[in-house]
């Protein structure tokens, strides 16, 4: 009587090929993935100088408000329209204590739609 040889005990599989794997397919997409888009805001400082023609125009950007010369208001582009001569004349942000950056880059990007093109940020 045949006897079956005494069963081997099973070898189980090594998991580090498939963890190199799973790094390397990590490292792949995270350097082949862009995670948002860079937008550049052209936007000088006031220390850089340049040429100031005609009345004041200095907004105020608070986090609840806008003011121009120290007066509130409501539509930043209307308000600005009368003390303009020119689309380059120059045009003063400065934003006041508690305004995040954000709200400094929206009005920018308003004033920049409606065709302003010198915006200075004063420190």
């Amino acid at each position: 009587m045949e006897f079956a040889p005494p069963a081997r005990p099973r070898r189980k599989p090594s998991l580090t090929p498939m963890i190199d794997v799973v790094f390397l397919l990590l490292v792949f997409f995270m350097l082949a993935s862009r995670f948002g888009l860079d937008a550049v805001l052209p936007l000088p400082l006031a220390a850089g100088g340049g040429a100031y023609n005609g009345p004041p125009r200095l907004v105020d950007i608070a986090p609840d408000a806008i003011t121009l010369n120290g007066a509130p208001t409501g539509d930043l582009v209307a308000a600005l329209s009368p003390l303009m001569t020119a689309p380059t004349d120059m045009i003063v942000l400065r934003g006041r204590d508690g305004t995040d950056l954000q709200r400094v880059v929206t009005v920018t990007e308003e004033l920049r739609a409606a065709g302003f093109t010198a915006i200075v940020l004063m420190e």
